[in-house]
């Protein structure tokens, strides 16, 4: 997902068309569309932080996917607020590594366009 004015826009498309795997660019600015972006997060972790850490997630419907003894992996997903508030809240626990896909979005419903 990106933002810019229509020069920055077309630059963009350009861009992305050049890439082999890109299928189609689409303009969805003046659309109704769902966004999200993606998020695995390693957090430093002690055994006394656990449940709260696992509660914090719980709150932001995210996901632990993995465990071990020092560190835990979450994976978030939402709104881009919503990841950097998480982000915010893992902090004071120490980020060993955090992966994020950045927004993707679709248009809501159903479109001819959609179909592929």
């Amino acid at each position: 997902m990106v933002h810019g004015d229509d020069g920055t826009m077309e630059q963009v498309g350009k861009q992305l068309r050049k890439i082999v795997t890109v299928v189609k660019v689409q303009d969805i600015s003046s659309e109704d569309f769902v966004e999200r972006d993606l998020m695995l997060i390693k957090v430093n972790v002690s055994p006394a932080q656990r449940v709260e850490i696992t509660l914090l997630v719980e709150m932001f419907r995210g996901k632990v996917v993995d465990v071990s003894n020092t560190s835990l992996i979450i994976e978030i997903s939402g709104t881009e607020q919503k990841i950097i508030a998480f982000i915010d809240l893992m902090r004071p626990y120490g980020i060993i590594e955090l992966a994020r896909t950045g927004r993707i979005a679709l248009v809501r419903g159903f479109s001819q366009q959609s179909e592929s």
